[in-house]
C-alpha cells in the first residue's frame, strides 16, 4: 500500500486518464514520503464529469426511493467489509492514528450511508384539500451536486455529502482535498460495486482551480463545501453567479465551558477529546476551554497530567493516540501560533514544540499543547489554529462566560459541563453555536443535524435536515372544475 500506482479520475462508473495531462503527488504526513501521483482534472475533465453526471442523473432520478435505498445500503455493507483496508489507506494519506480511523472514520461513513438508505424510500410531498380543488407538493432532486471535501475526515465527509444527495435522487461530482485524495476513489468503486448507475458519483482531483470549475459551472445545481471560512466565501460568491444552492461547513473557535459543579474527570476527558483527537484537526473542536475559577487549578493540573500521558507516534501503531499533522506547512503554521502564544504572554502548561523522538523527525508531528493564563484578545484565543493547541481561560459567573464564549465571528460548536441540567439547558440556549453538547464533546450521530451559525457555515449536514438541502419542492394546483374567469 505504501507504493501505490498513479491514481486516475473516476468518471462515468470507472477510472479514466485526465485529459489535462497534469498530476501532483500525495505525501505520507508521518514520514514525508511520496505515496503516489494523482492525475489532476482540468476543464475538459470537469466537462466530462458533468456530462457523465447528467446521464447518470437521468437514470438514478427515475428510480424509486426504495431502489436507491437498497443500493446505498449495499454500499454501507461493503464499506464495513473493507473497514481495515480503508482505514489504513486513510491513515497513510492523512496521518491520524489507526485506532481512530478503524473505529470512527470508515464506520461513521457506513452509518451515514445506512441512515440515508432508510430515508430514501420515505421522501414524499404533501396534499392540500382546497375545497373542490386540491394541491400537492413533490419533493424532487436538484440535479447535479458538487461536493468539495476537507482533508481531516476524507472518507467520512465524502459520505456525509454523497449519501443525502444520492438518497434524494441527485448525481454528485466530488472533489477531495488535494492533500487527501485517495479514499474518495475507493468510495466511488464501492458505489459502483453496490449497483449505483454509471455517472451518479464521480471523483475529480485537483486544487482550487478544479474546485472553481465546479462552483462556476452552470450545469451544477448545488455546491457543498467543508473547508475554511475564506474558501467558503469564495465558493458562495461563485455560486451566486448562477444562484446555486450552497451548504457550507466552515471553521470554528468553539467554547467548552466547565462550571464549578462539573465532574472534573469527565470534563478533562471532554477537553482532551475536544482538542487532541485527530491531532486537533477538527473544525468543531472546543479550543477555548473556559473553567470556573473555583475549579480552575484542579482541572488544569489533571488536564496536564493526562496530556503528558498521550502517546505520540507512528499513526499505524495501534497504541498511538496522537498522529502527524497533515503537512509540513501546516505543522509550521501551528508551531508559529504556539510561538505567538508565548510571545503574547500565555503560560505554556504542556507541550509547545515537536516531540523529542528522533524516529518522528521526518514527520509533521507537534506535541499536544496547553496554554493557561490566557486572555480573550490573544491571537491563540481568537484565531482557528486547527492543530493540537488548547487555550484555558478562567471565569467567575454565568453571564460573563456566556458573553465571552459568544464574542467570536464563529459559531460552529459549544459544550457545557455541569451537574445542574437546568443551568446546562439555560446556557446552551444562549450560546451562539449550531452544534452543542452537554457533558460530552464532538459526538456527531448521523441522525442529528450538524452545522454552524455566523461565519461557521450555512445549512446543515446529516439528519433529515440534510434532505431539505438536497431537494426542492414543486407545488401543483389541481382544478376540478372550469376556470373561474372574469373575462
Amino acid at each position: 500500500m505504501r507504493n501505490l500506482p498513479e491514481q486516475k479520475l473516476y468518471i462515468g462508473g470507472g477510472y479514466r486518464d485526465a485529459l489535462s495531462g497534469e498530476s501532483f503527488e500525495t505525501l505520507n504526513p508521518a514520514n514525508g514520503e511520496v505515496i503516489c501521483s494523482i492525475q489532476q482534472a482540468g476543464a475538459e475533465d470537469v466537462e466530462a464529469a458533468v456530462a457523465a453526471a447528467q446521464e447518470g442523473f437521468a437514470v438514478w432520478s427515475a428510480m424509486n426511493g426504495a431502489e436507491r435505498g437498497r443500493i446505498l445500503g449495499e454500499a454501507a455493507r461493503l464499506l464495513r467489509a473493507r473497514n481495515r483496508e480503508l482505514a489504513e489507506l486513510e491513515v497513510l494519506d492523512n496521518g491520524k492514528p489507526i485506532q481512530e480511523a478503524e473505529v470512527v472514520d470508515i464506520a461513521s461513513g457506513a452509518e451515514c450511508l445506512e441512515f440515508f438508505s432508510g430515508v430514501a424510500g420515505t421522501l414524499h410531498g404533501e396534499h392540500y384539500d382546497l375545497g373542490g380543488d386540491f394541491a400537492y407538493t413533490r419533493r424532487e432532486p436538484l440535479g447535479i451536486c458538487a461536493g468539495i471535501g476537507a482533508w481531516n475526515y476524507p472518507m467520512q465527509i465524502a459520505c456525509w455529502k454523497s449519501a443525502p444527495a444520492l438518497a434524494c435522487g441527485n448525481a454528485m461530482i466530488f472533489k477531495p482535498a488535494e492533500l487527501t485524495p485517495l479514499t474518495a476513489l475507493k468510495l466511488a468503486e464501492i458505489y459502483t460495486e453496490a449497483g449505483l448507475p454509471d455517472g451518479v458519483f464521480n471523483v475529480v482531483q485537483g486544487f482550487g482551480d478544479t474546485g472553481r470549475l465546479l462552483t462556476r459551472h452552470p450545469g451544477i445545481a448545488k455546491v457543498s463545501l467543508t473547508g475554511e471560512v475564506g474558501t467558503g466565501k469564495k465558493v458562495m460568491a461563485d455560486a451566486a453567479e448562477t444562484l446555486k444552492a450552497v451548504t457550507l461547513e466552515l471553521g470554528g473557535k468553539s467554547p467548552m465551558i466547565v462550571f464549578e459543579d462539573a465532574d472534573i474527570e469527565n470534563a478533562v476527558h471532554g477537553a482532551l477529546l475536544a482538542n487532541f483527537y485527530t491531532q486537533g484537526e477538527v473544525c468543531s473542536n472546543g479550543t477555548r476551554v473556559f473553567v470556573h475559577e473555583r475549579v480552575h487549578d484542579a482541572f488544569l493540573a489533571r488536564l496536564v497530567e493526562k496530556t503528558a500521558a498521550l502517546k505520540i507516534g507512528d499513526p499505524m501503531d495501534p497504541e498511538t493516540q496522537v498522529g502527524a499533522l497533515i503537512s509540513k506547512d501546516h505543522a509550521e503554521k501551528v508551531l508559529g501560533y504556539i510561538e505567538k502564544g508565548i510571545a503574547e504572554g500565555a503560560k505554556l502548561a504542556a507541550g509547545g514544540g515537536r516531540p523529542d523522538d528522533t524516529a518522528l523527525a521526518a514527520g509533521n508531528f507537534v506535541q499536544p499543547t496547553i496554554f493557561a493564563g490566557c486572555a480573550d484578545d490573544m491571537t491563540i484565543v481568537r484565531e482557528e489554529i486547527f492543530g493540537p493547541v488548547m487555550t484555558v481561560l478562567a471565569f467567575s459567573d454565568d453571564d460573563e462566560v456566556i458573553a465571552r464564549a459568544n464574542d467570536t465571528e464563529f459559531g460552529l460548536s459549544a459544550g457545557v459541563f455541569t451537574r445542574d441540567l437546568t443551568r446546562a439547558h439555560r446556557v446552551i440556549a444562549k450560546l451562539q453555536a449550531g452544534s452543542c453538547w452537554i457533558n460530552t464533546y464532538n459526538i456527531t450521530p448521523i441522525a442529528v443535524p450538524f452545522g454552524g451559525m455566523k461565519q461557521s457555515g450555512i445549512g446543515r449536514e446529516n439528519g433529515l435536515a440534510a434532505i431539505e438541502h438536497y431537494s426542492q419542492l414543486k407545488s401543483v394546483y389541481v382544478a376540478m372544475n372550469g376556470v373561474d374567469s372574469p373575462y
